[in-house]
């Protein structure tokens, strides 16, 4: 399929001249720094590397994608807002989600003043393609964003390849929860669908969450488009230093060792669950949390905050739920025994 993906972009975007920032300038760390005005005292006087050359490089080994073809965000939200100011123009375009899901698509959407258009999921939480294909031709939508494995949901999205396939805008899939999936993830396909863009984090499976690192793995042409308009110095020295710090042989494996026993964790914690009455259904999860039905969903959520227990009611998105993370040994027995204390 045929993708024009300079079409897609707005004009303004097309046409902005990015800011040059002094390090875009020289290329390398030692010097006689006297272009950017800053401090010549102090450890954390420099600007920090405005494109994140070092780390793209560990992740281009990692993964074996090109450093060209990925961009590094002040969190995942900042790759999700850069997608809607390249794309979207305020008041005419669209964009398209499914409900439920990651909360900040909407937010996002009302921000940069674009309409949203919000599919309900099937009963399993799966995309109901029949409602879907009359948008796909709608030429004011631009970006279909697709959370997989989907929060507050937790299950891996079916019909992915579908919609690259049919649909010619932005097709926008959020990975955050990839770790903790058996599924493949969608950025060794960035080469086949140039409209695709698969975004990650370093605030879930790698245990970053302070940081607020995103990642976002696209086409070489539209990370250009990102890199144009992101800020010049948009993650600071101290956010990279202690991601390049993870990104070392050691910490990748306590990262994989500590997704297996999150995963184990999870699996005991839902057979703990299911012995307890007030817990009516467990949904499939995919992720690091798991969706839970019960009766008297505010009452239930209320008691657990009165002990300290800290879940997530999404009674207003999903009637009778609540969300879970997975914890420690000691904070999922803790959960399971007030639970049991509740009832």
């Amino acid at each position: 399929m045929k993708i024009d993906i300079q079409k897609l972009v707005r004009k303004n975007i097309l046409n902005l001249k990015p800011y040059s920032s002094a390090r875009d300038e020289f290329e390398g760390e030692n010097g006689i720094f006297l272009d950017a005005n800053e401090n010549p005292f102090g450890e954390l006087n420099r600007y920090p590397d405005p494109h994140q050359k070092k780390i793209k490089e560990k992740l281009c080994e990692l993964n074996q994608i090109p450093v060209e073809n990925i961009f590094l965000g002040n969190g995942s939200d900042e790759v999700i807002d850069f997608a809607f100011r390249i794309f979207c123009e305020p008041g005419k375009d669209k964009v398209l989600t499914f409900s439920p899901t990651y909360g900040m698509y909407e937010v996002s959407a009302n921000i940069n003043d674009v309409e949203l258009i919000n599919l309900n999921l099937n009963d399993d939480f799966q995309i109901d393609l029949e409602t879907l294909r009359p948008y796909l031709n709608d030429e004011n939508l631009k970006i279909i964003f697709i959370c997989s494995p989907n929060n507050p949901t937790g299950n891996s999205i079916k019909n992915i390849e579908y919609i690259l396939e049919n649909f010619n805008g932005i097709i926008f899939i959020d990975e955050a929860y990839i770790d903790f999936s058996p599924e493949q993830s969608f950025r060794n396909k960035i080469e086949n669908f140039p409209n695709l863009i698969v975004s990650q984090t370093f605030s879930k499976a790698w245990g970053m969450a302070s940081v607020r690192v995103g990642i976002a793995y696209a086409s070489e042409e539209i990370i250009k488009f990102y890199n144009k308009t992101k800020p010049p110095y948009n993650i600071s020295q101290l956010n990279q230093n202690a991601i390049l710090d993870t990104l070392n042989d050691e910490n990748i494996k306590l990262v994989k060792d500590n997704i297996k026993l999150i995963l184990n964790e999870k699996k005991i914690l839902i057979q703990s669950l299911e012995q307890l009455k007030l817990v009516k259904k467990i949904f499939p999860s995919d992720a690091n949390f798991v969706l839970i039905k019960v009766e008297n969903t505010d009452l239930i959520y209320q008691k657990l905050v009165d002990e300290n227990v800290i879940v997530r009611n999404r009674n207003s998105v999903i009637k009778n739920c609540l969300r879970i993370t997975v914890g420690s040994p000691d904070e999922n027995f803790k959960l399971v025994e007030t639970l049991k204390s509740i009832y």
